[in-house]
């Protein structure tokens, strides 16, 4: 019982760091309608900067710093300053991203915010040095004896700060006339201001509140935690099932989830180390905690959650339906064709990557662009059947492309899986359940030591009625062989998926993006097109990753991590998420391909990839959502126009 004791009180630490992430998510919601992904990265951010200072007493921000000290800094002006930086986040935040985009449509906002934790946490190992630094103490070190069991007192006062936080929080918004007319502002912006109150300035307050709120109980958590360049970014997910289970209205509800699941993850942790414990579920389970409790907020409480942008029309960016799409295929197929013949090296393997990842972008074209489901799962998908192809080609010598079948309909399977609560909710909520579901898949199965080796999992190579279809053959890194066949496979699809998008499921797919219900009226099963979305994006993200695992010959954790699968959606939405021309664009600027490679190679600045896609995500979000494609298309329309107006 001691023991149980002791884990609970752990648990404290990582459940107030929840609790504020969810006090400040509802909070946020409640000001502005914006269910904010970044808020695990502001906590990541101070928590840098505060360990910076008290290592060199240098003040570091996103472009520059201040040599405040030649010595450490002391302890409590640092994390003065630390709260500080994040509040300033914050509101720059506000103002420069989310302020714009208030009327906009709900993908809009989800890829600004993802965007932003993305451009955040790319940031912490480009400004700060992270090897080797520690948070020191910043609480007590005593401890206390209750029941046998040695309790840090410093794990006491990190749950007492989250609920005073809460509380406070929760005062502000019932009591103030501030926070009653923020509020009211969220819900009525035009009645807000006949009262003389600014709603931008309210919801800017309320950005500085949280900003600075969950800074400061993660810096104080920092020292027991530990400190990690992109840890605290997923804190977000934890944050976000408990905002989900708080129904995203109460703030005290919302603490009091945020640290149960700290309490529930340390407990699991303790039972992991029990005989008789399922070797596989020694590590991740933890992780999958977030992504269960999701799924019991929205299929239990989904009828009770507010309902912006549930059923009703969703504006979204303009869709072009697929024309003339076996010419263009041509086209492509024969510049893709000689794009490989006149490269070698690591241009080939760019131009080949470039190929692969259009395809995974096209599934979230298909998705997302066409059904309006917003997935941030896509990579978890291709995981899935490049994971599998593994086993499919080393154990079971399933030959190819069979293999590429199997593999990818078992991804095509845990697709369906992961959209049935697409069936209950969109928008916003829904990306909250495929990220978690990613982050789950990643943590229990693709980094798990019982599942997958140190060293990787191999993959044979392909072979065809005798051809060696071997992506290296000697010195040359990728064949052409192995080239060809990745042309062909990723074309075939293309074309098919053009032409179901320009026929009588394409028209469901908008019909159901636009107004489920009068999709419904006129005989649409919504259902069944939803999960037809779902499953047709698996499989196309699924034999991605089996066409990427191909390309390595092995895999691990890395070739599908979350920050990849994110850096592909800012990708896709920069390149046009509503078009199949999106997809290709998304496909040459993608991680490892073509524009990684001439930054890489040319520059010298593949480490800047990250930042360079987030940024690029957050900025098309903001002045031009339709993206790249739809942009080239509009300025073609308006110029065709201008020569044929008399």
């Amino acid at each position: 019982m001691d023991q149980v004791l002791l884990f609970v009180t752990l648990g404290f630490a990582g459940g107030a760091v929840y609790a504020v992430i969810a006090t400040s998510i509802v909070s946020l919601y409640a000001a502005t309608g914006v269910l904010n992904f970044a808020q695990g990265s502001l906590a990541l951010w101070a928590v840098w900067v505060v360990a910076e200072l008290r290592e060199s007493g240098t003040l570091v921000f996103p472009i520059g710093a201040v040599r405040l000290s030649s010595q450490p800094l002391p302890a409590w002006p640092a994390v003065a300053l630390g709260v500080l930086s994040a509040a300033g986040l914050a509101f720059a935040a506000h103002w420069l991203v989310f302020r714009p985009l208030r009327t906009a449509p709900p993908l809009s906002q989800v890829v600004a915010s993802v965007g932003l934790m993305l451009a955040i946490a790319s940031l912490v190992p480009l400004r700060f040095s992270t090897n080797g630094v520690l948070a020191p103490t910043l609480l007590t070190d005593r401890t206390l004896s209750v029941g046998g069991a040695v309790i840090n007192i410093s794990d006491l006062v990190l749950l007492v700060a989250a609920l005073v936080v809460a509380v406070v929080l929760a005062a502000y918004f019932r009591f103030t006339r501030w926070g009653v007319a923020t509020r009211a502002g969220a819900e009525d912006e035009l009645a807000a201001r006949l009262t003389g109150l600014s709603p931008d300035r309210l919801a800017s307050v309320m950005w500085l509140l949280t900003g600075a709120a969950t800074a400061l109980v993660a810096v104080l958590a920092a020292p027991t935690l530990g400190l990690d360049p992109i840890g605290y970014m997923f804190y977000v997910l934890p944050g976000l099932a408990a905002a989900l289970l708080a129904r995203l209205t109460s703030i005290i509800i919302a603490c009091l989830a945020g640290v149960g699941i700290g309490v529930l993850q340390s407990v699991l942790l303790l039972l992991s180390s029990f005989d008789g414990w399922p070797v596989w579920a020694q590590a991740g389970l933890g992780d999958v905690v977030p992504f269960v409790l999701v799924i019991v907020a929205l299929v239990v409480l989904g009828r009770h959650l507010p309902a912006r942008g549930a059923l009703g029309t969703v504006r979204m960016p303009a869709v072009d339906l697929p024309r003339r799409p076996f010419r263009a295929a041509v086209a492509l197929v024969g510049a893709a064709a000689l794009a490989v013949a006149l490269t070698s090296g690591s241009w080939r393997f760019g131009v080949v990557t470039s190929i692969i990842m259009a395809l995974i972008a096209l599934s979230l074209v298909v998705l997302t662009g066409y059904l309006g489901q917003i997935s941030l799962a896509a990579m978890a998908f291709a995981g899935t059947a490049g994971f599998l192809l593994s086993r499919a080609t080393t154990s079971w010598h399933i030959p190819f492309p069979l293999s590429i079948v199997v593999s990818a309909g078992a991804a095509t399977l845990v697709g369906v899986i992961v959209g049935l609560p697409a069936l209950r909710v969109r928008g916003a909520q829904l990306a909250v359940v495929t990220l978690a579901g990613a982050v789950a898949l990643q943590q229990l199965v693709f980094a798990n030591p019982a599942l997958t080796p140190f060293e990787g999992n191999l993959i044979a190579d392909p072979t065809l009625l005798g051809w060696d279809l071997a992506v290296r053959r000697g010195t040359d890194l990728t064949t052409s062989a192995f080239a060809t066949t990745v042309i062909v496979i990723v074309g075939l699809l293309t074309l098919a998926v053009a032409r179901i998008l320009a026929g009588a499921t394409g028209q469901s797919f908008l019909a159901v993006r636009s107004n489920e219900r009068a999709a419904a009226s006129v005989g649409i099963n919504v259902a069944r097109v939803k999960l037809t979305g779902f499953a047709l994006s698996a499989f196309l993200a699924g034999v991605g990753g089996c066409l990427i695992g191909y390309s390595r010959s092995q895999l691990s954790v890395e070739s599908f991590n979350i920050i990849v699968g994110l850096s592909v959606l800012c990708m896709a939405y920069v390149g046009g998420i509503t078009r199949i021309s999106g997809a290709l664009i998304a496909g040459l600027v993608a991680p490892l391909g073509v524009l990684y490679t001439l930054l890489n190679g040319t520059f010298g600045l593949g480490h800047y990839y990250t930042l360079i896609a987030a940024c690029a995500l957050v900025v098309t979000a903001v002045l031009n959502p339709s993206g790249i494609a739809g942009g080239a298309t509009g300025l073609l329309r308006g110029h065709t126009r201008r020569e044929v107006t008399p």
